[in-house]
């Protein structure tokens, strides 16, 4: 799929007798009547006669003199920037047929003609493996608003960074495994100019990675670690770490999951992806921050040398842990990454994980889960809303810390029986494995749960695409955008 290349200007490109530009319009439904907003090409008669009805993200083609135009319905209140970037995904996903656009639509700042043509870029995908039916190429938005070639730019790594993610977490478990992961980060490093480093399976048994070494015991595919490095050409004041859950294939282990539930569990690595395309777009946008990211791989599967219920394993940090649930192995390889990350004492560790099924039942399939600390919290709060991703802060519930207690190791990994709290067992799984700073208090660290919007089982909407999503890419390079700035 190739980028998409974006015009802004003042004036119209499209005329007759010139190579086909599809015009797009938007309608909107003020006081009763449906109406097109900054256009007079079409009456407000004329558009109930093609049943244009203004509902938002709706798309009507049709003829205005010579002109070919699409009429977007706009919705019945002014678009929020958010707004613009959904329907810029309508208007990715549904006029991709022809080769031009020229869009003359009513976006009143600058931060809505980008969030607009951002939704465009992010809404113009097709997944990698399948054939892109897409022929659009070129973009032109007719506004006075001046955009710069800057802000054109960042749009072009963004969509390129989350095109990346959906990719690699839509590719099939015999396809994409840890040691292909592996390949595939050194492969970008080395174009991206980012420092690599990788740990197979003896290296980790020998540099005590227990955790992460455990999980990938029952599977003929051995576990990774990848440490990707971005230092920027200037000294940076600030330091970043990223850590993604990379389970390539979940069948839970000896906990071994349903059918049902065993479906779709290739999407079990997209925290890893995430992290991955997030320090690629970082290094792409040459911010001046360092940054780090641990891909955690291993493919959770049974067999005869698969870790027990009841076993415990050391981690890189020194605590040990009892495996009561095999199926919570992704907090386990996250435990040893957090761990790895702390020891080069970051002014912020974020870690990315498809993590509990309770983060669906409790948020839905929009909302990431946010825990952490304070700083962490309201890092990643700022970032979300600026990217236009809604996340919903859980407390780490005090009274929920004693399911992790452990007869016989430090703590275990899961409280087998429990329904209740899940998402925040979860979290607090992972606090214990956060490091701290010179003065002993904890180092800031925010952990997001993307079980939920990770994958759209339903349909496309916005710039949403059915399938993986590649939510929080864009989170992360507007937290390490903030943090350069502070």
């Amino acid at each position: 799929m190739t980028d998409l290349k974006f015009t802004v200007s003042a004036v119209s490109t499209a005329k007759a007798g010139t190579k086909p530009v599809l015009v797009v319009l938007g309608a909107a439904k003020v006081g009763g009547a449906v109406e097109l907003q900054g256009s007079d090409l079409l009456t407000p008669a004329q558009l109930g006669l093609i049943g244009v009805t203004g509902k938002a993200e709706t798309v009507t083609r049709t003829l205005a003199g010579e002109l070919s135009v699409a009429i977007l319905g706009l919705g019945d209140e002014a678009p929020t920037t958010d707004d613009w970037r959904e329907l810029g995904g309508a208007i990715g996903r549904g006029l991709n047929e022809v080769p031009a656009l020229e869009l003359r639509l009513p976006v009143t700042d600058v931060q809505q003609a980008e969030a607009l043509l951002e939704g465009i870029a992010l809404g113009n995908y097709a997944y990698v493996g399948r054939p892109n039916s897409s022929k659009l190429k070129k973009v032109h938005l007719v506004t006075a608003l001046s955009v710069d070639a800057k802000a054109l730019g960042r749009i072009g790594v963004v969509a390129r960074s989350v095109r990346e993610a959906r990719d690699l977490s839509g590719t099939p478990a015999n396809l994409l495994y840890p040691a292909k992961f592996a390949d595939i980060a050194a492969s970008a490093a080395e174009t991206d100019g980012l420092k690599f480093e990788v740990w197979d399976e003896k290296r980790l048994a020998k540099d005590g990675f227990g955790l992460i070494a455990a999980v990938g015991m029952g599977s003929v595919r051995p576990p990774r670690l990848v440490k990707l490095t971005y230092s920027p050409a200037k000294k940076a004041t600030k330091h970043l770490a990223l850590v993604g859950k990379g389970i390539t294939f979940d069948t839970g282990g000896l906990a071994v999951k349903p059918l049902g539930g065993m479906l779709g569990m290739k999407y079990d690595m997209t925290g890893a992806a995430t992290v991955y395309s997030a320090i690629r777009a970082i290094a792409a946008a040459k911010l001046p921050i360092t940054v780090t990211a641990y891909l955690c791989l291993a493919e959770n599967m049974p067999s005869g040398s698969a870790m027990r219920p009841g076993d415990v394993f050391k981690a890189r940090n020194g605590k040990t842990v009892e495996v009561t649930n095999p199926d919570a192995e992704g907090r386990l390889v996250l435990a040893d990454g957090i761990s790895a990350a702390s020891e080069t004492m970051p002014d912020l560790i974020v870690d990315v994980a498809t993590l509990t099924g309770a983060a669906r039942v409790a948020l839905g399939v929009r909302y990431t889960g946010l825990m952490g600390s304070d700083y962490g919290v309201q890092a990643i709060g700022q970032a979300a809303a600026k990217a236009g991703e809604p996340t919903w802060h859980m407390p780490l519930a005090k009274e929920l810390r004693s399911f992790l207690d452990s007869p016989v190791a430090d703590l275990q990994n899961s409280k087998v029986g429990a329904t209740v709290g899940g998402m925040i067992v979860g979290g607090w799984f992972l606090h214990e494995f956060v490091g701290n700073k010179a003065d002993g208090s904890k180092l800031d660290w925010a952990h997001l749960d993307i079980a939920g919007p990770a994958d759209n089982e339903g349909a496309a909407y916005g710039y949403t695409p059915h399938g993986p999503t590649g939510v929080m890419v864009r989170t992360l390079l507007s937290l390490a955008e903030n943090l350069a700035a502070e």
